[in-house]
């Protein structure tokens, strides 16, 4: 396909901010499970040692935290949920058999959905991770605090491994959408079908554009 022909779904620091966060989520994720499971310590190899996971665990935690805010202000105000995300969540059937429905947006209520539950995953995680954190925050709290800390922790943690389960099958079950987010742009005929409404902003926008030119 020519590049005049292709539709920017997203540039290239968005792209990278991105994998950074997904890069971030693999390597707390697979060493989280290690601590929790005692059969799944190997797991915290991916780290260097077992050691060496326990001190950078919680900092990959909070530079993963801190690329997702980037990420969450650039996009919130695309997220919001409208009547079509209802619309949408009603014909939840149609969307398993693969029929798009509604005058969707930049995002459907599916990715909406997993927006709003990983930053509410973060963010619990982060506040309980400073609590647990050793030898830097936990000293300043007490036994009780601690234990209610880990266990929300530990809860969070799941959710998000969950939520982003679901985004990754999202992404590879909904041909172009990987491509968007490796290379930055889609088809305008992907463009049509899954996002209608963005997809007319888009062109409005460059037809604007082309109108401005002398």
């Amino acid at each position: 396909m020519k590049k005049r022909d292709r539709i920017q779904r997203y540039s290239a620091p968005e792209r990278i901010n991105h994998w950074v966060v997904a890069f971030c989520f693999v390597f707390a994720a697979l060493s989280g499970l290690g601590f929790f499971f005692p059969s799944f310590n190997w797991l915290m190899n991916i780290l260097g040692s077992p050691q060496l996971a326990r001190i950078l665990h919680p900092f990959i935690g909070v530079v993963m935290f801190v690329a997702f805010l980037l990420m969450f202000f650039r996009y919130w105000q695309h997220n919001l949920v409208d009547r079509e995300d209802l619309y949408w969540a009603k014909n939840i059937h149609k969307i398993a058999l693969n029929q798009e429905v509604g005058d969707t947006g930049r995002y459907n209520f599916g990715q909406k959905s997993v927006f709003w539950a990983a930053i509410i995953s973060l963010v619990l995680l982060l506040a309980s991770g400073i609590v647990i954190w050793r030898p830097y925050f936990a000293g300043a709290f007490a036994i009780p605090v601690i234990r209610l800390a880990l266990l929300v922790h530990s809860v969070a943690a799941a959710g998000l491994i969950l939520v982003i389960m679901v985004h990754i099958y999202a992404a590879l079950w909904v041909k172009g959408t990987l491509t968007a987010m490796v290379e930055g742009w889609v088809t305008p005929a992907w463009a049509k079908r899954h996002h209608p409404r963005w997809y007319r902003a888009v062109r409005e926008r460059q037809l604007k554009q082309q109108e401005k030119r002398p």
